[in-house]
């Protein structure tokens, strides 16, 4: 084919009030597209139920987070929910450099902030069907006590005021839909001339 192909690495940002099913959407996500990284985040609190080490998060305990805060290692870092969690800066500009597609999955504080810092990105909130659904998803999950769920439910509130920061929104009530929207908007976004400039040569 007489086509030199460039690309140029994306980062995806998903983000949403927690109990939205972002963490199932991205696993979707990143099942249908082996091109997209997945950035693990920091975070002090204690892992959940199913939850593994360097794979969903790194547990560190609240003397190694003030080390990385105070060593600038974070591209973001935010306090949710009681919870100190930041986003680690070298895995995160490693894999744009390389030409990857880097996605990650924060709450809408660190979102917001690196929206401000990033000049490329793409930015996706993702929202539940209703608050009643977002507190029988929270109870149902079985993760929080009822005075966290309570504490989260009042942080959605606040934080779905922020949506039309984001360049996309995508209401998780339909599985499958959810993540077809999503990958359409991955789709489209890596055919951005900004990240894909194909040369034709001559015959």
């Amino acid at each position: 084919m007489g086509v030199i192909v460039k690309r140029t690495g994306m980062l995806l940002i998903i983000s949403g009030p927690s109990g939205t099913g972002k963490g199932t959407l991205v696993k979707r996500l990143m099942k249908e597209d082996p091109s997209i990284t997945f950035s693990c985040s920091v975070t002090t609190r204690s892992p959940r139920i199913g939850e593994i080490e360097g794979v969903d998060y790194h547990f560190v305990n609240d003397a190694e987070y003030d080390r990385m805060l105070a060593g600038d290692e974070f591209l973001e870092h935010a306090t949710v929910h009681d919870h100190r969690y930041g986003t680690p800066r070298e895995q995160v500009e490693r894999a744009l450099a390389a030409g990857k597609n880097m996605l990650l999955d924060i709450d809408p504080q660190g979102a917001l902030a690196v929206m401000q810092k990033a000049s490329d990105y793409v930015s996706i909130f993702i929202l539940p069907p209703s608050f009643s659904a977002l507190r029988v998803r929270l109870h149902t999950r079985n993760t929080d006590d009822p005075v966290e769920i309570e504490r989260r439910l009042r942080n959605a509130h606040k934080e779905v005021l922020n949506i039309c920061k984001y360049q996309y929104a995508v209401i998780n009530d339909d599985l499958e839909l959810a993540v077809s929207q999503l990958q359409s908007i991955v789709n489209a976004e890596k055919q951005r001339t900004i990240r894909f400039c194909p040369t034709i040569l001559e015959d």
